[in-house]
């Protein structure tokens, strides 16, 4: 039952967070919060007795003491149909592209993650045609994977070439403290491919109220969700799961919590946690998988966002000079998928990362002034090639067109007996000639 009684008294404000005294209120109930600056929707964050605390969507800059609240009687809600994709919208679900509002099918958001018994075990690969991911880590549906990198990287231009490139039949993006030009680029890039069709775009910008940087996460996964219910395999890239943390310390530090790790709120885990754990493989219907760039502020992974992600995800990415470092990076579930790929997948891995390995050690001799042996040399010429031909964010190639090129490297700098692949593989696909 609607709670439709007015209250004309707010006790306390402090940034976007409002206290006030009320009764019969719900935890995650929205609020319509009326004040000379005009209509806003609130969120209660806090109840502790009849005190009650809202967060308020369009901050609080011009709210006073005597503005009007009205409690909804329910919680946050997105709408969903088929006229969300090629769409871009706020974290608050306001249309940010000029397209008209959607009032369709209204579904709750932050709603708990999907009962394992009603899950599929992870077994089916999601192609990007990256060999970096396809090849050495390859993601795999209802996978939940962090990007880790530092600022300055081209995270946002790897999940574009990642929207573009990816078998996925859906794709949301949710975007969190980013500027309006990254916005624009990532449209723009979509649009310009063709692959903006497909595509749901939430974002906040840095300009944009800090409230609703939290919203993002769940209203993109909400969405997600109900795609995938009908069927459809939706990859939900999200950028950037710190600044969606940064928010959550802010409003924490509004509303005089004790402080956890670094300012951090103690729940940051869980708070984490439950936006990861929807990735979803549905027995019968679509999935839900998850690639989440998380910076590392100063480029320390001991940082408490990137140290608790790691905890809760299946591996990582790392994103380092531009390129996903093969050191490092981790799928966890990659085995569940490349055994049936091509039966020369594991063995071209392995094979091309050992010697990988070999070649960062001979440019570390290199740069102690050792001498160079024949071998080196190989290493070297070998290592050069493996990074612009496999390693360069802007190869677009499939798996089978990757694995054909590593036999080729392999060929085009070592003899057959160097590289330590069993002669029953090396006889089908070595180079001929």
């Amino acid at each position: 039952m609607f709670n439709n009684k007015v209250y004309h008294k707010i006790d306390a404000l402090s940034g976007s967070v409002a206290t006030l005294r009320a009764e019969g209120v719900k935890y995650n109930e929205i609020a319509e919060v009326e004040s000379r600056a005009g209509t806003s929707l609130a969120q209660v964050i806090k109840l502790d007795g009849p005190n009650v605390t809202l967060q308020i969507f369009a901050g609080a800059r011009g709210v006073d003491t005597a503005a009007r609240v009205r409690f909804l009687g329910e919680t946050m809600k997105v709408p969903f149909s088929e006229a969300l994709l090629g769409r871009a919208f706020t974290g608050a679900g306001i249309p940010r592209d000029g397209g008209p509002a959607i009032d369709e099918n209204p579904s709750p958001i932050g709603q708990p993650s999907v009962n394992p018994a009603k899950r599929v075990m992870p077994h089916e690969m999601v192609r990007t045609n990256i060999p970096m991911i396809d090849l050495f880590n390859s993601l795999v549906k209802s996978q939940k994977l962090p990007i880790f990198a530092r600022a300055g990287e081209p995270y946002n231009e790897l999940l574009a070439r990642i929207a573009l490139q990816a078998d996925s039949d859906v794709i949301i993006i949710g975007g969190m403290g980013l500027k309006y030009d990254e916005y624009l680029k990532f449209r723009n890039t979509l649009d310009q491919s063709g692959a903006l069709a497909k595509t749901v775009m939430f974002v906040h910008t840095a300009a944009d109220p800090t409230v609703e940087c939290m919203l993002v996460p769940d209203v993109s996964l909400a969405v997600a969700e109900k795609f995938a219910l009908s069927g459809k395999d939706v990859l939900v890239l999200l950028t950037d799961m710190t600044s969606f943390a940064d928010a959550m310390k802010e409003i924490a530090i509004t509303m005089e919590q004790i402080p956890s790790n670094r300012g951090y709120p103690g729940d940051l885990y869980s708070q984490l946690a439950a936006r990861y754990e929807k990735a979803v493989d549905f027995d019968g219907a679509g999935s839900i998988t998850i690639l989440a760039v998380t910076t590392m502020p100063g480029d320390d992974v001991t940082h408490p966002v990137p140290d608790n992600t790691g905890y809760i995800t299946e591996g990582q990415f790392y994103l380092r000079n531009g390129r996903i470092e093969p050191f490092g990076s981790l799928s966890r579930l990659k085995q569940q998928v490349n055994k049936a790929t091509r039966e020369d997948h594991r063995t071209v891995m392995d094979a091309m990362i050992k010697l990988y390995a070999q070649y960062k050690e001979t440019v570390e001799k290199q740069s102690m002034g050792f001498k160079m042996s024949a071998w080196d040399e190989k290493l070297l010429k070998y290592g050069a090639a493996f990074e612009k031909e496999m390693m360069d964010l802007s190869v677009n190639i499939p798996l089978e067109a990757a694995l054909d090129l590593g036999w080729k490297i392999l060929a085009d700098n070592f003899d057959r007996g160097e590289v330590g692949i069993p002669s029953k593989l090396s006889d089908k696909f070595w180079p001929r000639g």
